[in-house]
């Protein structure tokens, strides 16, 4: 059974914050370790941004980034081959869109997150702001980690989609999941969408949470480890075993040789006739023989 001591920390996080106010509204009726991630060009960004905040919420700037397929992109996404001040404009007009965040994640971005040069250049920036980054893991082999290093930019990274579909059994599906993952490892990341369907799972599942896992919001995972799982509980040390003085081989390599049975007893008949007893014996016995010669 689940100890409280190590209760799995599970954070969710709603994206496309900014365009569809009723449903986003009944998403802030949530616990505030609800969190939100906002896009910056979005009709009701700044407005839903504040309200957020207000109501407990945290913030994070749902950046557009280009992805690897070829779609449309949305205005101010940001792409690989951007230079670092194209890459500083679009970061800071989304900061002033988007009040009150404290970490940004990537809409999309599958392109944009597996090049090293174009996230070095974000990681630049936010590390101006004190942002950290949730990763969205739209791709495997996505470098935000690595182009973090030498700033003070601590990322994160998302376990689970709730909603790649709208089937409520799906959602359902996905949601335990991710409970199971924050049991197993401590702590998990899962993002959703503000859908109806979304929406109206997270008002069912959220109140029938396990008592061992606390819901809170990513920035309080900054410090967890990421994706490692937890450790073991100690066990009880076995007694250490008398000590060997013999200091041969620990196992005989090889599979055991055939030996015919006349060789067996040849060497059981030479064993014995050089034990101690049978030396006894035959001195004793030559002695008396000698005694009674002499008699």
């Amino acid at each position: 059974m689940a100890c409280s001591a190590h209760a799995g920390k599970l954070a969710i996080v709603i994206d496309d914050f900014g365009y569809r106010p009723a449903q986003e509204n009944q998403v802030l009726q949530m616990p505030a370790a609800i969190s939100v991630a906002v896009l910056p060009d979005a009709t009701h960004a700044h407005e839903m941004a504040t309200k957020a905040h207000q109501r407990g919420h945290e913030v994070l700037i749902h950046l557009p980034m280009a992805p690897l397929s070829k779609q449309p992109l949305e205005k101010n996404t940001l792409r690989p081959d951007m230079s670092s001040e194209e890459v500083e404009r679009i970061i800071r007009e989304a900061v002033a869109k988007v009040p009150y965040a404290v970490g940004l994640n990537n809409h999309m971005g599958s392109a944009m997150t597996s090049s090293l040069p174009g996230m070095q250049k974000v990681m630049q920036v936010l590390n101006h702001y004190n942002f950290y980054f949730l990763d969205s893991m739209t791709i495997g082999n996505s470098q935000s980690t690595r182009a973090a290093a030498g700033t003070s930019v601590k990322v994160i990274k998302r376990r689970v989609f709730l909603d790649d579909t709208q089937n409520e059994a799906d959602i359902r599906k996905q949601f335990l999941r991710a409970v199971h993952l924050a049991q197993r490892d401590g702590s998990a990341i899962a993002i959703g969408h503000p859908h109806p369907t979304t929406v109206k799972v997270l008002q069912q599942m959220l109140p029938t949470l396990p008592a061992d896992i606390t819901l809170v919001s990513p920035g309080q995972l900054l410090n967890e480890p990421q994706n490692a799982g937890r450790q073991a509980p100690p066990t009880v040390a076995k007694p250490t075993p008398p000590r060997n003085p013999f200091k041969g081989v620990k196992a005989c390599p090889g599979k055991p040789e055939f030996v015919p049975a006349s060789r067996a007893l040849n060497a059981i008949t030479e064993s014995l006739a050089d034990s101690a007893g049978v030396r006894y014996i035959n001195t004793y016995f030559s002695g008396l023989k000698l005694e009674l010669g002499n008699d």
